[in-house]
């Protein structure tokens, strides 16, 4: 018992010197996740870190994928492009749901507006020594108006985009496509620009936004 308990303390310590090693000056934890990333069977630790701003913009997210090699916590990757800040979600505030590893996939959700509302999740694969976009799933629209959903899959390129309408008279009728979009490249750094990435839909003109 002694041993074992000599054991999670020493992996305590280390991981607490790393975190604190590695965490941005003035910042606060948000959220931790373990979970295998890069499929060696040997769980990475994710951080997602809240920064505070010098105006009234609201914190920065900064998240932080640790690798442990040789005993010692590395960074495979970190960037503050992938999350959204505290005070980009509108009406009903902070935007950030949460992150979660799933079958080795890192998912980041985030929702928000007020009546009209948006949200999705976005999904990436540590492949070609970095973390890629492969997936994502978006959501759009206002009740008694119309409700957008888009599923993107960055691998093979197939979008979905499916448009359901109640308010007909004024948004027309309920519109589905499928197109291939190949050769979109996004990954951890990235995501999240000033600039929206924008596809126009060659059947029904919808514009996507992403």
């Amino acid at each position: 018992m002694k041993t074992i308990f000599c054991t999670l303390s020493f992996i305590f310590s280390t991981f607490c010197f790393a975190q604190n090693e590695f965490q941005p000056k003035g910042s606060t934890v948000n959220e931790t996740i373990d979970g295998d990333l890069d499929g060696d069977k040997i769980p990475e630790k994710v951080i997602v870190y809240n920064i505070p701003t010098k105006d009234d913009s609201g914190d920065i997210r900064e998240i932080q994928i640790l690798k442990k090699v040789n005993n010692k916590w590395t960074i495979l990757e970190k960037s503050r492009n992938a999350i959204l800040g505290s005070k980009d979600g509108g009406m009903m505030g902070d935007p950030y749901m949460g992150t979660k590893i799933e079958k080795g996939i890192l998912n980041i959700t985030h929702y928000g507006g007020s009546s009209w509302k948006w949200g999705g999740t976005d999904k990436y694969r540590f492949q070609n020594g970095h973390f890629e976009l492969i997936g994502l799933s978006s959501e759009s629209g206002k009740p008694e108006e119309y409700w957008t959903n888009v599923d993107f899959n960055l691998s093979t390129g197939k979008l979905v985009f499916n448009k359901k309408v109640e308010n007909t008279k004024e948004y027309g009728k309920s519109k589905k496509e499928i197109f291939i979009k190949k050769g979109v490249k996004i990954d951890l750094q990235n995501r999240n620009q000033e600039k929206q990435r924008k596809i126009i839909l060659p059947q029904t003109k919808e514009e996507v936004y992403f």
